[in-house]
């Protein structure tokens, strides 16, 4: 060979790798396709830059996926050249690269649900599922079209490989030749090095998740400058739950006051049924949209709204996480999860001090309900660390009849079972049931098909169903002798698709109803303050004048006075606290952002102009934070020292 050594080798590499690029761009671009409706952008010409930009988390995926193909793509081996060689380099580069790949495509979905390019933790999720063919199948049958993108970008892919190849020849493996492979491995192991970081300068850390905020004007947009893989590779071995110091315990004690002691009700023992209704968004329900100004506004949960009439609501109510194992977390042990779950942490196998606990000890029988395959969420996991007496699922219903097919059985016949189940139970009794049938792949039993308003998109309908599972269930329950001793509870996991335009803003994103109902008509009302997931633990003990002092980062949402109404949750790659007049944005260590209460899109920011109220809130948030790592990490989840 003439020249430079494996000229023709590096140049073949080269391209190789350029195909990678090109095929991430292009899945980057049909990822805007299918969720134009959730990054705000004001034209195409926008995605561009952001595409740009991209490059950057593009190349430390495609360097990470493809190390090893590149390191045996210049090693200076006798054998490079050959056909038997090159047909192993491109089988290992095509298994690599289209594994990784094809996470960008299932986010083409699923970032409808989750607002955020999905990580490690969400693929710790699926890992519980039992039924992983029949949900893949399911996947493959209704996002048919993502399946086809991707197999025709599969093929465009290994035809435009084939049209630059190794020339297999013979080669002088002599010292010039060794040499100059050396020094190109080095060339091109420095390159890599860099590209994985993001660049070259050692004072800074390598390109993370938030750095792809850098180069928007709008949160959302960050998703699009991110790929999958890259958020993937990232979150594989990160541990988001860090100690911080930020400020004085004494400051903690005042303004959070995790350890909640109320008197406000007399001692009673109702029972506690809580329904976390799988993505029961607000936005579904008419009775949490009082005087809305969204245009043509229609809800599809007349039974709820029906119910609302007679309850205690909150209309302005929060999810703190958006998955399902985040709203179980928060809404039975006041645990949020902000950037990674709690539940996937290094730390739920711990004392948790919870509802279950706590009625526990006062006697209760204690049962979680979940009609999917027992494990499936994590929810037996959670359920056996929480210490529920009982786990019922699609296991001990044992009626195969009644499954979807998909997730796990259908709510009205699960509803049912549970009515029976608690009734043979003795009083006091905590029961929660998680609903499975508002939920993707948006169906309904077959004698339903028609019966609910198919609404404007898929989750209407599935809304309509769980509302009639409801009605059914309190037709029945009614007639018991435990029900007028009960204290009902309706709460929704975290939203899900979004019709509505208003409930796209970062505001309206992953709000959720929240509804006490007492038959005995104690609690009744509508309540627009700041409420989440967690405030329902503390608000349930304070109905029942629970005497004793326990842990809580949740307020009572009837008669807390010493902590104001507020919302803590994670959001666009920051952690959020909403309360008062103002909404705080907070990096982990400072505010980094102000907006008035009713600037639901986040767009002016207000920190130059920092007053009292402001200050105060950014200590709260501060004082949250420190306090919620440190119980977390030094396993002080009770109220006990």
């Amino acid at each position: 060979m003439q020249g430079f050594p494996r000229l023709n080798e590096y140049k073949t590499l080269a391209y190789r790798v350029f195909l990678v690029f090109v095929f991430y761009t292009a899945a980057r671009f049909l990822f805007y396709f299918y969720n134009a409706q959730l990054i705000k952008v004001d034209s195409w010409t926008e995605l561009v830059p952001l595409a740009y930009h991209g490059l950057a988390f593009d190349a430390t995926a495609i360097l990470y996926v493809n190390a090893l193909f590149i390191l045996l793509s210049v090693l200076p081996f006798t054998i490079n050249t050959r056909k038997g060689y090159q047909l192993f380099l491109k089988t290992l580069y095509f298994v690599t690269n289209l594994f990784a790949f094809s996470f960008n495509f299932v986010d083409f979905i699923y970032y409808r649900y989750s607002f955020n390019r999905s990580t490690r933790a969400s693929m710790d999720i699926v890992e519980h599922e039992t039924n992983k063919g029949a949900l893949l199948a399911n996947f493959l049958v209704n996002y048919w079209h993502v399946f086809v993108l991707f197999l025709g970008m599969a093929i465009l892919w290994i035809y435009l490989y084939e049209k630059q190849k190794v020339k297999h020849g013979r080669i002088a493996h002599n010292l010039k030749y060794f040499f100059s492979s050396t020094m190109m491995l080095l060339l091109i192991a420095f390159l890599c090095i860099g590209g994985i970081r993001g660049d070259f300068r050692k004072s800074t850390r390598p390109i993370n998740m938030v750095d792809a905020s850098r180069f928007v004007s709008d949160a959302s947009q960050s998703d699009f400058v991110l790929n999958t893989p890259f958020a993937v590779i990232r979150t594989w071995n990160t541990n988001t739950f860090q100690k911080v110091q930020l400020v004085d315990k004494k400051v903690v004690d005042s303004l959070i006051i995790p350890i909640k002691h109320y008197k406000n009700f007399p001692k009673s023992k109702p029972n506690i049924v809580i329904f976390i209704l799988e993505s029961f968004a607000r936005e579904y329900v008419g009775s949490f949209n009082p005087n809305t100004t969204i245009k043509n506004y229609r809800g599809y949960a007349p039974f709820v709204d029906s119910l609302a009439q007679h309850s205690l609501i909150f209309t302005n109510g929060y999810a703190n996480g958006y998955k399902s194992i985040h709203g179980m977390s928060s809404v039975i042990s006041g645990i949020p999860s902000f950037k990674d779950a709690f539940t996937s942490s290094p730390y739920p196998k711990q004392k948790i001090e919870s509802l279950v606990s706590v009625l526990k000890n006062e006697g209760y029988d204690t049962s979680f309900f979940h009609g999917a395959p027992n494990g499936s969420m994590g929810f037996l996991g959670f359920s056996n660390i929480l210490g529920y007496d009982h786990y019922y699922g699609k296991n001990e219903y044992n009626n195969d009849a009644d499954f979807d097919g998909v997730w796990g059985i259908w709510d009205e016949p699960f509803f049912q079972y549970f009515n029976k189940t608690i009734t043979a139970k003795k009083q006091p009794f905590m029961a929660t049931l998680f609903s499975v049938s508002s939920h993707e792949p948006y169906i309904v039993p077959d004698q339903y098909k028609g019966k609910f308003p198919k609404g404007d998109n898929p989750m209407h309908q599935c809304v309509g169903y769980t509302d009639f599972a409801l009605k059914q269930f309190f037709k029945v329950a009614q007639k018991q002798a435990w029900f007028q001793n009960t204290i009902f509870v309706l709460v929704s996991d975290h939203d899900n698709l979004i019709y509505y335009d208003a409930y796209g803003k970062d505001q309206l994103q992953h709000t959720v109803p929240i509804l006490f109902y007492s038959p005995n008509g104690q609690f009744k009302g509508v309540n627009h303050d700041w409420a989440q997931q967690i405030d329902i633990y503390p608000t349930i003990l304070d109905m029942m004048g629970y005497e004793k002092p326990f842990r809580s980062w949740g307020r009572s949402l009837l008669s807390e006075k010493k902590v104001p109404p507020f919302v803590m949750r994670y959001s666009s790659d920051h952690y959020q606290m909403m309360s008062g007049s103002y909404i705080c944005t907070f990096d982990g260590t400072k505010a980094v952002g102000f907006y008035a209460k009713n600037d639901k899109d986040l767009k002016h920011n207000l920190i130059k102009n920092r007053n009292a109220e402001m200050n105060l809130l950014e200590q709260r948030c501060k004082a949250f934070l420190q306090d919620y790592m440190e119980r977390i990490i030094d396993k002080k989840l009770t109220s006990k020292p």
